[in-house]
C-alpha cells in the first residue's frame, strides 16, 4: 500500500464500522433497498461526491464519479442488497427489518466502496484515472448489475465509458487480510428449473386407484443427481440442487400434482447446455414410468464470471504490493457460487476478487447465506485498500 493512503484509510475505520452496522439494521431486498440508496447518498453528499440517483430499470441504483473525467475511466463495485433469511446473530445492531438480514455480506461491500470514496476523494486531484462508483441493487434475486449494463453505466451514457470493472465479496472461507482470485472462470453459471408432475389424485388408503405424482418426483429428485456423477467429466465441474419440493395437503391423501423446483450451477458453456437436455430427459423419462405427465420451465440465470487475464494479474499484483507477498492467494479452481458481475466483465475487461472474512484464531465462520452471518468489520480496510490502490495504479507501470 502506499504510505500516503494508509494512514487515510485508517482514520476512517471507526466511522465505517459505524456506518456497516447501520446498514446492516436496514436490509432491504433487491430493488427496495430505498432506505439503503439514501444513506449511500447522504455519504456521498456529505463527501461533495457527484452522483446519479437511479438509473432505468434501477432506481435505487447509485452511480457515483471521481476525478478528471477527460482520463481512462475504470469502475469499482458494491452489491447493496440483502437477503429474505430471519436474523439469528444476536447482535446489537442486528436487522429490524423482520425476515430480512444481510446474510451475504453488501453491508460491508457497500462501506468498504463508500470509504474507498472518502480516500478517493482526498486525493482527486492526483488520481491517474476517472473512478465510477457503482452502488448497485438487487444481486442476489433480479440481476441488478444487467439493469445497470442495458441501462448505459459502462457504455459512456451514464458518465464517461468504462475501460475496466472491479468488484469484491467477502469470503468466509480465508482469512482477514487476504485477498484471492484467478484469471478465467471465477464462479459458475446459476440456472433454474421447475418440474410439475401430475399424476392422479386418490385416498391414501388406496394408491392403486391413482397415479401418485410424489413418486414421481422423489425418484426424480434424487435420479437427477446422477448427471454430475455419470454424465459429467470428473475434471468438469456441475451442481444440481433441488431446494423446494411442495405436494399435498393431507396424510391421507395422494395429490393431483408435485411440483420441484432447483438450481443449476455449471463452469464450462457446453456443459450448461447439456444439464438443461439432461434434466428434461430424465423428468420426462421417470413421468412416463410412474404414468405422470410433467410439465418443465428453465429459467436462465446469471452467467459464468469470468475475470479478464490481465485484469486478474493486476489485481494479484496490487494485494501482493498492498497486503504483503503472503497475504494473496491464487484460487485453485471455480467456486459454484454465482454473481451478476458476470455481466459486467462480459462488456468490459474486469476482475472479481475474493476478501477474507474469516478471522484469525477461527476455525471455522458461519458461511454465506447462513442466519448466523456477519461481515467482519476488520475486513473493511482490506477491501478499501485494495480498491483504493487499483484505482491509484491502474495504467502505471
Amino acid at each position: 500500500m502506499t504510505t500516503a493512503t494508509g494512514p487515510l484509510i485508517e482514520s476512517h475505520l471507526p466511522r465505517l464500522a459505524e456506518l456497516r452496522h447501520r446498514l446492516h439494521q436496514i436490509p432491504e431486498m433487491g430493488f427496495e433497498e430505498f432506505k439503503t440508496a439514501a444513506v449511500i447518498r447522504e455519504q456521498l453528499d456529505a463527501l461533495h461526491i457527484q452522483h446519479v440517483d437511479g438509473v432505468t430499470g434501477a432506481p435505487t441504483a447509485t452511480v457515483a464519479m471521481l476525478g478528471d473525467t477527460s482520463r481512462p475511466c475504470i469502475a469499482l463495485r458494491a452489491d447493496i442488497d440483502a437477503l429474505p433469511i430471519g436474523e439469528c446473530t444476536g447482535l446489537p445492531y442486528a436487522s429490524t427489518h423482520d425476515g430480512m438480514m444481510h446474510a451475504c455480506g453488501h453491508d460491508g461491500h457497500t462501506a468498504i466502496l463508500l470509504g474507498a470514496a472518502a480516500v478517493l476523494k482526498a486525493m482527486e486531484a492526483d488520481l491517474p484515472v476517472c473512478v465510477k462508483l457503482l452502488f448497485q441493487p438487487a444481486e442476489e434475486f433480479g440481476g441488478g448489475a444487467g439493469r445497470l449494463v442495458d441501462a448505459g453505466v459502462l457504455d459512456g451514457r451514464v458518465g464517461p465509458p468504462v475501460e475496466a470493472i472491479f468488484g469484491l465479496h467477502g469470503w468466509p472461507g480465508l482469512k482477514v487480510g487476504v485477498v484471492a482470485t484467478k484469471p478465467g472462470p471465477l464462479l459458475a453459471a446459476a440456472d433454474g428449473f421447475t418440474a410439475v408432475f401430475t399424476g392422479k389424485g386418490c385416498h391414501g388408503a388406496f394408491p392403486h386407484m391413482g397415479r401418485d405424482p410424489i413418486v414421481a418426483a422423489c425418484e426424480a429428485t434424487i435420479n437427477l443427481q446422477q448427471f454430475v456423477s455419470r454424465e459429467v467429466d470428473p475434471t468438469d465441474q456441475a451442481v444440481i440442487t433441488v431446494g423446494i419440493f411442495q405436494a399435498g395437503t393431507a396424510v391421507n391423501i395422494i395429490p393431483d400434482t408435485a411440483t420441484i423446483k432447483g438450481t443449476l450451477r455449471t463452469i464450462l458453456p457446453e456443459t450448461r447446455q447439456r444439464i438443461i437436455q439432461t434434466v428434461r430427459r430424465r423428468c420426462e423419462g421417470i413421468a412416463a414410468a410412474c404414468d405422470c405427465t410433467v410439465r418443465l420451465e428453465f429459467r436462465d440465470g446469471y452467467p459464468i464470471t469470468v475475470n479478464d487475464p490481465i485484469q486478474a494479474d493486476y489485481v494479484a499484483l496490487t494485494a501482493k504490493r498492498a497486503l504483503g507477498n503472503d497475504r494473496f492467494y491464487p484460487v485453485a479452481r471455480a467456486a459454484m457460487g454465482a454473481e451478476d458481475f458476470a455481466y459486467y466483465v462480459q462488456k468490459v475487461p474486469g476482475c472479481f476478487f475474493l476478501v477474507g472474512v474469516e478471522p484469525w484464531g477461527r476455525d471455522e465462520y458461519p458461511p454465506l447465506h447462513s442466519d448466523r452471518y456477519d461481515f467482519t468489520d476488520s475486513a473493511i480496510s482490506v477491501g478499501m485498500k485494495m480498491f483504493v490502490e487499483l484505482a491509484c495504479g491502474w495504467g502505471r507501470p
